[in-house]
């Protein structure tokens, strides 16, 4: 607030805490909790959300982690762009992603 000065409203949720907080710094009037107004922040959170919802069966951090080093070069393994290329590339690619790691895991 001190680089872009006070703004004209903050969107907000109805929850209570978030009441207390803008009264402390002095913006309590601004706040507007209309029923859609907060879509693009709650939007925005998605990937989060997306991503701590996979994390969930985790307990431990080192399950975690071992899963997320097999899962990032598994999945950048077959995660293609394939709007950039046609449909024809595209399966080729796949086809020769999918035999590499059929020989991998024979192996």
């Amino acid at each position: 607030m001190r680089r872009y000065g006070q703004p004209e409203a903050i969107v907000a949720d109805k929850l209570r805490c978030y009441g207390v907080v803008l009264s402390e710094i002095g913006a309590n009037a601004r706040q507007e909790t209309c029923c859609w107004l907060d879509n693009r922040v709650k939007n925005s959170q998605l990937p989060f959300r997306r991503r701590d919802r996979a994390m969930l069966p985790f307990r431990r951090m080192r399950t975690l982690q071992m899963f997320a080093a097999v899962h990032a070069s598994v999945s950048n393994h077959f995660n293609q762009d394939h709007s950039l290329s046609s449909r024809n590339l595209f399966k080729q690619k796949r086809t020769v992603a999918l035999a590499e790691w059929r020989g991998l895991y024979a192996g």
